[in-house]
């Protein structure tokens, strides 16, 4: 095969057929799509792979699960146990039977698919996250890692709050750079791929709200790299637990909302605190941000449900999944605010969503004798899939993700409105 990539001899053999069909295949298959996108060569892999495609539908599967029976048949997987994005669903969440019928029709599949997983080399039953980075999954790279993660929320966390390299991988790309341990050199993996083509000046008059700040830079930027000036001046210059939330779901935002990879905060992130401006390219384009222009793109956001002053009658919190952190903090305003309006549990069926390691962690700290009190149902699923069901979609339902209102017809409010109305009920004003 005639290639413009740069590949060792040991590579070269593998695309000759030297280590059978199957590998030539996948080494074919990268080299193609490293040719595709100018890639110089391949690269090691520092972390595992972490693989978007989590959801077991079988009509999208059949063509891949016939790759993985050749796969398995001749002994070959991914080289370093690997995570997963979040399960679509759980038994354990109240559904109607109309709810849970369409999650079978969907997702019916989902044994079946999970059993192909693991004998691919998935790293255990648990490593289940679109929060693949946090310590409690283990899947968490260092500074200048090579990687080949295709969930989007987790490439512009780890490139731009721990200064990884990756691509938004497409699915199979990862599975096969796993396999081979090695993935196509180019873009994000640059160092001039990962130079910023935007400034972003924020002139607010406090800390923005973090997925509200993201969601502005995603719907302004695109695809391209944002230098975010001003954003120290509230965070600090230190990446500390709160901050690492705050980067987290303002990433997610980004991701979603337009389709952000890489992020640099002056004076924060990694590579800014290293290079500073010298990573701004010339003739870099300046997008101002201050109270008005935040206002401005909350007003903007659609409001899909059927009936639009209807009062929420379902609610989703962490998407992506919430740290441990936040669910304690997130515990500790249902308490507060309940105990404030004389209530035992909330009035509205409330959802949060979290690793399984993460949730059986929380279920040891003392926060947990709270947390059952206040009648909110802790799950490991992901929000955004499971409001793909239509029947479950119909539903009026809030969140304070920025990513799942984009992924869905879930209707955005603010973490103070979202607490409040989760406790007492009532319509979004």
């Amino acid at each position: 095969m005639e290639h413009k990539m740069k590949l060792t001899p040991e590579e070269e053999d593998i695309l000759n057929g030297g280590q059978g069909d199957l590998l030539q295949k996948v080494m074919e298959t990268l080299v193609k799509y490293g040719d595709v996108y100018g890639a110089e060569c391949l690269v090691p892999l520092g972390a595992p792979i972490h693989m978007a495609m989590s959801s077991g539908t079988p009509i999208l599967l059949k063509p891949i699960y016939k790759i993985f029976d050749q796969m398995i048949k001749q002994g070959i997987k991914v080289k370093k146990p690997f995570t997963v994005d979040p399960r679509p669903y759980d038994s354990e969440i109240p559904m109607t039977d109309q709810e849970d019928k369409g999650m079978q029709m969907l997702y019916g599949g989902q044994d079946i698919y999970e059993n192909y997983l693991h004998k691919m080399g998935m790293k255990d039953d648990k490593a289940y996250s679109c929060t693949c980075y946090f310590d409690e999954i283990g899947n968490t790279p260092k500074y200048g890692d090579y990687l080949a993660w295709s969930e989007s929320s987790a490439v512009v966390y780890s490139n731009s709050v721990i200064g990884a390299r990756t691509n938004r991988t497409s699915v199979m790309i990862d599975l096969f750079s796993g396999i081979l341990d090695k993935t196509p050199k180019f873009g994000f993996m640059t160092d001039e791929g990962r130079k910023a083509d935007y400034i972003i000046d924020l002139k607010t008059s406090g800390l923005p709200r973090a997925q509200i700040l993201g969601s502005a830079i995603g719907l302004k930027v695109m695809e391209q790299v944002p230098y975010i000036r001003g954003l120290d001046k509230y965070l600090g210059n230190e990446i500390s637990p709160d901050v690492k939330d705050y980067l987290k779901d303002m990433g997610a935002a980004t991701a979603s909302n337009g389709a952000v990879a890489l992020y640099h905060v002056d004076h924060l992130t990694p590579e800014a605190k290293k290079q500073g401006e010298s990573l701004i390219k010339e003739n870099a384009k300046v997008y101002v941000i201050d109270d008005d222009e935040l206002e401005r793109v909350v007003a903007s956001y659609p409001i899909l449900w059927k009936d639009k002053d209807a009062a929420p009658q379902k609610a989703f919190i962490g998407c992506p999944h919430l740290s441990l952190k936040q669910l304690e903090n997130w515990t500790v305003k249902f308490k507060k605010t309940l105990d404030e309006a004389g209530k035992d549990q909330v009035e509205v069926p409330t959802i949060m969503t979290c690793a399984p390691n993460v949730i059986e962690e929380f279920k040891e700290t003392d926060y947990y004798e709270d947390f059952k009190k206040t009648g909110i149902h802790l799950s490991y699923i992901c929000p955004a899939m499971y409001l793909v069901n239509p029947v479950a979609a119909q539903t009026p339902i809030i969140t304070n993700s920025n990513k799942l209102r984009t992924y869905s017809s879930a209707r955005y409010v603010d973490d103070d409105q979202i607490l409040d109305l989760i406790v007492k009920g009532g319509k979004v004003e």
